[in-house]
């Protein structure tokens, strides 16, 4: 028992000291600083809609937005993971005649808000870009008078 406790011992406790350090007081450390430097994201990026605060969405992950007067995400065959929040200045511009017919907002002005919302990488290294929840909510935001009082928009507080 003696030589079994002195061969084994120093091994098990190293094994528990690893797991509290590396299962415990890292990750509580880490996500300690996240929540100081960078609380937004450690919070996961949340969109609150109106000035109530109620959550919208995460502008890091998709929506699921399927109705035909909003701007929809890139299909999942399209995207590696199905959860990219962007899609391509090509793709918001393709999709201003269905949200124009459904809304009655004219498209000249649809497609000015997409290029107010447009982004971009460095330089030459990718193209431009929308992030579908934020120019769905400018939507919301700039056509209050459609999204808010016609049927079935109810997308206001």
């Amino acid at each position: 028992m003696n030589k079994v406790k002195r061969t084994y011992g120093p091994a098990l406790k190293l094994a528990i000291i690893s797991m509290v350090l590396c299962g415990l007081v890292f990750p509580l450390v880490v996500t300690g600083f996240a929540q100081i430097l960078l609380a937004n994201q450690a919070n996961g990026s949340v969109a609150h809609l109106g000035n109530n605060g109620r959550a919208a969405g995460s502008y890091l992950i998709a929506q699921n937005f399927s109705n035909p007067f909003f701007f929809h995400p890139r299909n999942a065959t399209l995207s590696a993971s199905g959860v990219d929040p962007d899609i391509t200045l090509e793709d918001a511009l393709s999709q201003i005649p269905r949200i124009s017919y459904v809304t009655g907002i004219s498209t000249n002005v649809l497609a000015n808000l997409v290029s107010q919302n447009e982004e971009g990488t460095l330089w030459i290294f990718g193209s431009p870009y929308v992030n579908v929840l934020r120019l769905n909510l400018a939507l919301i935001r700039n056509f209050q008078a459609v999204y808010c009082s016609t049927p079935p928009f109810s997308y206001c507080e």
